[in-house]
């Protein structure tokens, strides 16, 4: 009989040891509905298929990029699962001993535990552990329901533990590169801004006002006036765009005065000159924005004492 693709059957259509008796029935009423024999597929060849696989042979992800998964969505999800069933398969790895390894569908598989489920299909891939890490990752970022956080770091994984580029990054996800770059910077945030794009208590919007801002605490502050006056997107770039002409107003100050005095430089380097050889000591001369100042120095009370005489003869 020619051998035909297997899809959603139980673990003994590829191991005939497996001791699986709800396989065992399900392939028996299979079998008699179809009239057709079981088909053994080689180990060797278990991968680009879908099984039936016990919740208990399943081991998480190590490289699962989501931290937080919503209480209330998560129940939602298994109510769902014991009135339809899991309709979509999660994804996992072959690692042996009848084992498996999660490479994405962890919101499905915990909803699937909640809802009581002994096994799931799963859609076996063939992947080694460098590859696993990019799976998990990109499979997880591409479904876009990961907080903005959580997709940073995803991203910055990528290009710490597998070794892409930005722009190798931007390829992989379907993404322009400056949008990683982007995602990138939110995690130059301080924590507690992290934790409120993290929360939903600040939006994307509010996070890329914030990243401008030089000084830690010009953000702290910026940050209470949205969550106490409840600033939208538009007001904080306000706000940020003031803190950041007045800081170019200071800027161009500071480099007039900086002009003016190297223009009067030579000038004041001459005066200092005359007054070392009438005073007969160290004399300089420290323009500011008015006026300036004139210090002369004197090492005793001897020197102290000519300078007053010198100063009395000339008034």
């Amino acid at each position: 009989m020619a051998s035909k693709k297997v899809l959603g059957r139980g673990l003994g259509a590829f191991f005939p040891d497996y001791d699986d008796q709800s396989s065992e029935e399900a392939e028996k009423k299979r079998k008699e509905a179809e009239g057709t024999d079981n088909v053994y597929i080689d180990p060797q060849k278990r991968v680009n298929v879908v099984l039936r696989v016990p919740v208990q042979n399943i081991r998480p992800n190590p490289h699962q990029p989501r931290r937080e998964f919503n209480k209330a969505r998560l129940d939602e999800l298994a109510d769902s699962i014991k009135n339809h069933g899991l309709i979509q398969p999660i994804t996992v790895r072959y690692i042996g001993e009848k084992r498996f390894e999660l490479i994405s569908g962890e919101r499905r598989l915990r909803a699937s535990k909640l809802a009581g489920l002994d096994e799931l299909p799963a859609y076996v891939r063939e992947v080694n552990d460098e590859e696993i890490i990019s799976f998990a990752l990109i499979e997880n970022i591409q479904r876009e329901d990961l907080n903005p956080i959580e997709i940073a770091l995803g991203y910055q994984r990528l290009i710490d533990e597998v070794g892409y580029s930005q722009a190798e990054v931007a390829k992989k996800v379907g993404k322009d590169r400056s949008t990683i770059a982007n995602m990138l910077r939110l995690l130059n945030l301080p924590a507690y801004l992290q934790a409120a794009l993290r929360d939903q208590k600040i939006s994307m919007g509010h996070a890329r006002a914030l990243i401008n801002i030089d000084r830690e605490e010009d953000q702290k502050k910026i940050f209470n006036d949205i969550i106490e006056k409840g600033y939208s997107v538009r007001q904080t770039e306000q706000v940020v765009r003031s803190i950041g002409e007045e800081k170019e107003k200071s800027s161009s100050k500071r480099k007039a005065s900086k002009k003016e005095a190297d223009e009067h430089a030579p000038m004041f380097k001459e005066i200092s000159s005359r007054l070392r050889r009438t005073l007969s000591t160290k004399v300089n001369i420290k323009p500011k924005k008015n006026g300036g100042e004139i210090r002369i120095e004197f090492y005793s009370d001897e020197e102290l004492e000519r300078l007053l005489e010198l100063f009395d003869s000339i008034s």
